[in-house]
């Protein structure tokens, strides 16, 4: 038997374990709009767009970055006007919704089109995006954005053309965001080493654990990229 026709989302099966029975799609529909509109003024240039999706006390965790929400829309700003620009194709977010809270994760592809050495090449970072987020009287808005980073691949743009990056530049780094960090660390960004990745799969699964904790508003839930 099918539940009544209503504005709100069945959850069945294993999934019940961490959420609620139903949730509210026009949340659902919300979140993930914010989520794109975030996106989308990152990759336009649409500054305002991008700030106002951010709570002021909002924390932002990637890559080249780690600060409040606001100070990241102004670095971004900054490393765009420097020429340092990319793409992030998202795809369909997955949205938990616990009263005022959300979790959003969106697996995204971030796509650099760089030189190296004379030689133009695409570079990707595969990264899932974790979302956070907040209503304040009666608005959503993101609370935090961490990545955790999956892998990355860099091939040069004409077929046959070798790529100058010696071995040993990469021996050692990350294997999650390997060439991302090399790169970014020519273009004069720094990267830190202990980011999410799943090369380290027991830090992602407490990062999961916290997360879900602090959507449930369970009340020794820290902040999760705290874990």
């Amino acid at each position: 038997m099918l539940p009544p026709a209503t504005n709100d989302l069945w959850i069945t099966g294993s999934a019940r374990s961490h959420f609620p029975e139903r949730l509210p799609v026009s949340d659902i529909n919300e979140v993930t709009q914010l989520i794109l509109h975030e996106r989308q003024g990152r990759d336009r240039g649409w500054w305002q767009q991008m700030r106002d999706a951010f709570w002021p006390d909002s924390t932002v965790n990637l890559s080249w970055f780690t600060g409040s929400g606001p100070d990241f829309v102004a670095r971004s700003e900054d490393m765009s006007g420097r020429g340092d620009r990319s793409v992030h194709r998202i795809a369909a977010p997955v949205v938990h919704v616990h009263g005022d809270r959300a979790y959003a994760e969106a697996a995204t592809a971030v796509e650099f089109q760089i030189d190296l050495d004379g030689v133009r090449a695409d570079l990707i970072s595969y990264t899932r995006l974790n979302y956070r987020l907040e209503r304040r009287n009666g608005t959503w808005g993101v609370l935090s954005l961490d990545a955790i980073y999956e892998r990355d691949t860099l091939a040069p743009k004409v077929p046959g053309q070798n790529i100058p990056i010696a071995p040993e530049v990469i021996k050692g780094r990350r294997p999650s965001y390997a060439l991302l960090a090399y790169y970014l660390d020519r273009r004069g960004y720094r990267v830190g080493t202990d980011l999410l990745g799943d090369d380290q799969p027991a830090r992602v699964d407490a990062f999961y654990a916290g997360l879900l904790a602090w959507l449930k508003n369970e009340p020794t839930a820290a902040h999760p990229a705290d874990s």
